[in-house]
């Protein structure tokens, strides 16, 4: 039996879970203040608005290009369990448990590519190959 993951499906997966990072970072450049007091409201020193748009930015490119996959997807399946714990925990809300259900499933996904690594088009596909 072949375990291996077929390269096409894990670029899909890196593509759909890079996504709401890259697009999430980039967004709040549009709403600084909206997303620093946002942010504040929740709990979270407003001063880390900017490194969080840098994070989600960087490692979702990491994502994406395949670039140090398995350690970026450890460290954003952490990101989507806190953020999940500190944004979502209003279980009274429908909306918010979706969210934090949501988070969960991110993480799972995350923590999955963790396990499988990028595959093969990728840059961390390539350094073994080459």
């Amino acid at each position: 039996m072949n375990h291996s993951s077929p390269p096409l499906a894990i670029v899909v997966a890196r593509v759909l879970l890079m996504l709401l990072f890259l697009v999430s970072g980039l967004g709040k450049l549009g709403n600084l203040a909206g997303t620093q007091s946002y942010m504040e409201t929740m709990g979270v020193p407003g001063i880390l608005l900017w490194p969080t748009i840098a994070f989600e930015i960087i490692t979702g490119l990491c994502i994406l290009l395949g670039f140090q996959t398995r350690l970026v997807a450890a460290v954003l399946a952490a990101f989507s369990l806190v953020t999940a714990f500190i944004f979502h925990h209003q279980f009274n809300d429908p909306t918010q448990q979706i969210m934090f259900l949501k988070n969960m499933g991110i993480a799972g996904g995350f923590i999955l590519l963790a396990c499988t690594g990028a595959g093969r088009y990728s840059i961390d596909g390539r350094r073994r190959r080459g």
